[in-house]
């Protein structure tokens, strides 16, 4: 068994693979000080929870925006899990081409995204990532990641909204009825939900006009669910895709 392990500023999303199939996977909250046993420890327990054990892990892919917690995990993998790490980077073959001025800046989720982009869907390929941050990252009919946008995540937005205005609050990230709110929480709703698929859907065109080919609009992330039913940009969801790209890399990259 592979454990593919995405470590992103909010959650850490770990996926169980027997061969090609993901048979399971958990998020947990990122903790940046918490140590390698204590992550040994939920590990263990949620590995028992689905009647498997860490002596069926075989090996360990690993990416991560929080540096601190790649030593961490590296750790948990030799120390805990007896395998061996492997820590996706831009250094490592990857199977596509990084046309960025510093490839090192590409973050190792956005690397992932697009190995699973090019290998399990089409390209080219416009990648949309609903995380801390939102993600858009063009990949080329010639398996080149051309470059990107960054925005703030759905969830980052809000709370800068409601931290920054006093008589605003917290609200569920569903879409109102109409886009003219009538009330406070119904405004708040139509800003949040429409208003962030507007911001999708532009720059998901700027990408087509910059791009060559028709590209394939992917969407995915832990957020994806609450935007990409409202509008019909996006060809294809796939929530797992960070976790396949980290296969499909532990694959090139095995010991």
């Amino acid at each position: 068994m592979l454990l593919a392990v995405d470590i992103g500023n909010t959650n850490i999303v770990v996926g169980a693979f027997d061969g090609e199939r993901l048979v399971e996977h958990w998020r947990i909250a990122t903790v940046a000080d918490r140590t390698a046993d204590e992550y040994a420890v939920l590990l263990h327990g949620l590995l028992a929870r689905k009647s498997m054990t860490p002596a069926q892990v075989r090996g360990v892919c690993i990416s991560s925006v929080v540096p601190s917690l790649l030593t961490t995990f590296g750790e948990l993998a030799e120390r805990h899990l007896d395998a061996p790490a492997v820590i996706l980077s831009s250094a490592g073959a990857t199977g596509i081409r990084l046309r960025a001025e510093n490839p090192r800046e590409v973050g190792a989720d956005r690397i992932a995204n697009a190995i699973a982009a090019a290998e399990l869907h089409s390209t080219p390929a416009i990648i949309v990532d609903f995380g801390t941050a939102t993600t858009f990252d063009a990949v080329s009919g010639d398996r080149e990641l051309l470059g990107s946008a960054i925005a703030p995540g759905l969830d980052t937005a809000m709370e800068g909204l409601v931290q920054r205005a006093a008589r605003l609050f917290s609200v569920e990230l569903i879409p109102p009825a109409r886009a003219i709110g009538t009330n406070t929480i119904a405004s708040v709703q139509s800003g949040a939900i429409f208003g962030y698929v507007g911001l999708v859907e532009g720059l998901v065109q700027r990408f087509r006009n910059e791009m060559s080919g028709e590209p394939c609009v992917i969407a995915t992330g832990g957020l994806a669910p609450a935007v990409a039913p409202h509008t019909d940009v996006f060809d294809l969801v796939d929530l797992d895709l960070t976790l396949h790209g980290l296969r499909l890399y532990h694959g090139l990259n095995q010991p």
